[in-house]
C-alpha cells in the first residue's frame, strides 16, 4: 500500500497532547455528526495523519511504545470529546498488540511499518445468531499452497468500514483461533454501513461479509497461542473500554456544568440570582464528581497494574491486571451512565431540547456500556477476593 505518510509521536508527553489537541478539535462538531449521523472520515485521517494511531509500535520498529497508562488516557481525552470517534480505533490497538505478542518477525516488520505510517486496522470479530460471543463459526480453509480461504459474515465490526487493514476472528481447520489481516478492498470483502444504535451512531459498527476470501499465509496470526499462558489481551482491550466510559463521564459532566453556568436558571424558591448558585445543585453536582472521579482513579490504578504485569508477567500478575481492570471498567460504566442521566436533572427542562442533543453522552453510555456485561466483572472481583479465584483466559478480562 502506497500513500502519505503519518507523523511519528516520539513520547508518552507529545501522544497525550496531541490527544488533548485532537480532542478539543473534534468536540466542537461533535453534537452535529451525531445528530446527523455524519460519518467523521475526515477527524479519523487527521487521526492517522497526527501520528496516534502507531504510538504502541515496539522502539525496535521505530515506535514510541507507549505505556497502557498512555494509552488509556488518550482514549479517555478522545472520548470526552467524541464517543464515537474514540469508538472506532480501540480494536486498532487491540490488533496491534496480537501482532507484537504473536506475529512473526516478518508480520511484525510489515505490519508496524503500516501502522506507523497511518494505517488503520479495523476489527471483524462479533457474529451475531450463535450460541454465545465466543462461537466464532468464520472459517479459514486450508488451500494445497499453503494459503486460506475465508468465509463468514461479522457484525458490530467497528472501524471496518474506515480501515485499511480488517483483522478476522476466525477459527481453522484444527478448530483453533487465528486472526487473518485482510485488505479492506480486497476480493470478497464486503462491508456494510448498517449500524443502526441508538447511540455511537458514527462509529458504523456494521456487518462484514466475507466470501471466498483468498488470504495469503503470512498474513495469519495464530491468536489461540495468547491464551496459552498468561497473558493481558483481554485486560488491554477492556481497559480501553473503561477509559472510553470514563471519557463519556467526564464530557457529560463537564457540558453539564458549562450549560448550568450559562443556560439554566434558578427554581424561583432559591431565592437565587443564578442555578450555578444553587446549593442543591452544588451537591448534584459534588455527588457526580465523586462518581467520575472514582472512576478515574480506578482506570488510572488499572493502567499502572496493566504496564507492572507487562513487565513481569505470571499468572497472579495477569490476574491483578484483569481484576484491576474489571474494578475500572464497573465503575466506569455506571459513572457514564448516571453522568449522562443526571445531565438533565441538573441543567433543567431546556437541557431535554432534541436540537441541543445533550442526549447523545447518555445514548453513546448506554450503548457501549452493553459491550459486555459488567455483572460479570462484579463476579469475578468477588470469586478473586473470597476465594483466591484467578479470571479465566477467555480474553474479555
Amino acid at each position: 500500500m502506497t500513500g502519505p505518510v503519518a507523523h511519528v509521536i516520539a513520547d508518552d508527553a507529545e501522544a497525550l497532547a496531541v490527544a488533548a489537541a485532537l480532542a478539543a478539535e473534534f468536540r466542537t462538531g461533535a453534537a452535529r455528526r451525531d445528530a446527523e449521523r455524519r460519518l467523521p472520515r475526515l477527524e479519523l485521517d487527521r487521526l492517522s495523519d497526527s501520528g496516534l494511531l502507531g504510538i504502541t509500535v515496539p522502539h525496535a520498529h521505530g515506535g514510541a511504545d507507549v505505556p497502557a497508562e498512555t494509552l488509556a488516557g488518550v482514549f479517555r481525552l478522545l472520548a470526552s470529546a467524541d464517543a464515537s470517534l474514540a469508538q472506532i480505533p480501540q480494536s486498532h490497538f487491540v490488533y496491534v498488540a496480537v501482532l507484537r505478542r504473536q506475529g512473526s518477525a516478518e508480520q511484525q516488520k510489515f505490519f508496524f511499518e503500516e501502522v506507523l505510517a497511518g494505517r488503520r486496522l479495523g476489527n471483524a470479530q462479533s457474529e451475531a445468531g450463535t450460541q454465545h460471543v465466543q462461537d466464532i463459526r468464520t472459517r479459514l480453509v486450508p488451500q494445497p499452497d499453503g494459503s486460506y480461504v475465508l468465509e463468514g459474515t461479522k457484525h458490530y465490526s467497528t472501524g471496518a468500514l474506515f480501515a485499511d487493514w480488517i483483522p478476522v476472528l476466525a477459527r481453522g481447520a484444527d478448530e483453533e483461533l487465528h486472526v487473518a489481516y485482510v485488505p479492506r478492498h480486497a476480493p470478497g470483502v464486503t462491508v456494510l454501513d448498517d449500524w443502526d444504535g441508538m447511540g455511537q451512531r458514527t462509529t458504523a459498527s456494521g456487518t462484514v461479509r466475507l466470501e471466498s476470501v483468498l488470504v495469503p499465509r503470512d498474513r495469519v496470526v495464530p491468536h489461540h497461542l495468547t491464551f496459552r499462558g498468561p497473558q493481558l489481551h483481554g485486560a488491554l482491550a477492556q481497559l480501553l473500554h473503561a477509559a472510553i466510559d470514563t471519557g463519556i463521564a467526564e464530557g457529560a459532566l463537564t457540558e453539564a456544568a458549562e450549560f448550568v453556568r450559562a443556560k439554566s436558571r434558578p427554581w424561583f424558591e432559591s431565592g437565587l440570582e443564578t442555578a450555578a448558585e444553587d446549593p442543591l445543585l452544588i451537591q448534584q453536582f459534588g455527588e457526580l464528581a465523586l462518581t467520575v472521579r472514582a472512576a478515574g482513579a480506578l482506570l488510572s490504578e488499572a493502567a499502572r497494574t496493566v504496564d507492572a504485569a507487562a513487565g513481569g508477567l505470571t499468572d497472579d500478575t495477569a490476574a491483578e491486571a484483569s481484576i484491576a481492570v474489571a474494578a475500572a471498567k464497573v465503575q466506569a460504566a455506571r459513572a457514564a451512565v448516571e453522568a449522562g442521566s443526571a445531565l438533565f436533572e441538573v441543567a433543567g427542562t431546556r437541557a431535554a431540547l432534541n436540537g441541543l442533543n445533550l442526549h447523545r453522552h447518555w445514548r453513546d453510555a448506554r450503548t457501549h456500556t452493553l459491550h459486555d456485561p459488567v455483572r460479570w466483572k462484579v463476579q469475578h472481583l468477588g470469586r478473586y477476593v473470597l476465594n483466591g479465584t484467578r479470571p479465566l483466559r477467555h480474553g474479555l478480562l
